[in-house]
Parts: C-alpha cells; sequence; structure tokens
C-alpha cells in the first residue's frame, strides 16, 4: 500500500506558476513510476505528466508539454510538479498517482491515488 498526499495548490493569475508536491509513504518509494493527473469541473479525470522510478525518463500530455516539469527525489519520497505560463484551462483538482515500475509511462495505470489540490487559474 502507497499512500500519498498533495500540496502546494492554489490561486494564481494567468501567467502565473505553481509548484505541486507529493509526499509518498508505505511501500518503497522507488519502486513505483509517479505521475500527476488532473480533473477539471465537468470533465474526466486526465494525464498531465509522469515520471520513472529511477528519473531518468518524463512524460507529459501535449498540453502540458514545455510549460510543466515533473521531477522526484526519492530519498524524501516526493514528486514535484512545476507549473510555469498556467492559463485558466489548467483549472483543476491535481492528483499523485503511482505505478508499478515495470509499466512504462505510455501506458501509466494509477495503482494508488492521492486526495487531490485544487488548483485554480484566474483570467
Amino acid at each position: 500500500q502507497v499512500q500519498l498526499v498533495e500540496s502546494g495548490g492554489g490561486l494564481v493569475q494567468a501567467g502565473g506558476s505553481l509548484r505541486l508536491s507529493c509526499a509518498a509513504s508505505g511501500r518503497t518509494f522507488s519502486s513505483y513510476n509517479m505521475g500527476w493527473f488532473r480533473q477539471a469541473p465537468g470533465k474526466a479525470r486526465e494525464f498531465v505528466a509522469a515520471i520513472t522510478w529511477s528519473t531518468r525518463s518524463t512524460y507529459y500530455a501535449d498540453s502540458v508539454k514545455g510549460r510543466f516539469t515533473i521531477s522526484r527525489d526519492n530519498a524524501k519520497n516526493t514528486v514535484d510538479l512545476q507549473m510555469n505560463s498556467l492559463t485558466p484551462d489548467d483549472t483543476a483538482v491535481y492528483y499523485c498517482a503511482a505505478d508499478l515500475a515495470t509499466n512504462p509511462l505510455v501506458k501509466f495505470t494509477p495503482r494508488y491515488w492521492g486526495q487531490g489540490t485544487q488548483v485554480t487559474v484566474s483570467s
């Protein structure tokens, strides 16, 4: 079992930046690829970004590529999402997720979820 707790959400103006963080506890953090998803009101939850257990590879949704950066610190059991050049379309609840390290990032399938953190971007 892996427990995930997100933090860092909030209200920001368009063009601004936010950094989300996810703290993991439970089973060995480095056994999992980690990712971020988001869900806007009235929409399905969608993939945002993922990173391998080794930090060697990352994968992004086209909508955030070049603006968002995912990183992790296996010593601290944390995974972060740096979000720059935010737009109102980025408004959503952002969820941290964990997938087995044996699964390729392009097929990221969450085994564990955090509770989510709200990000609101005003125009």
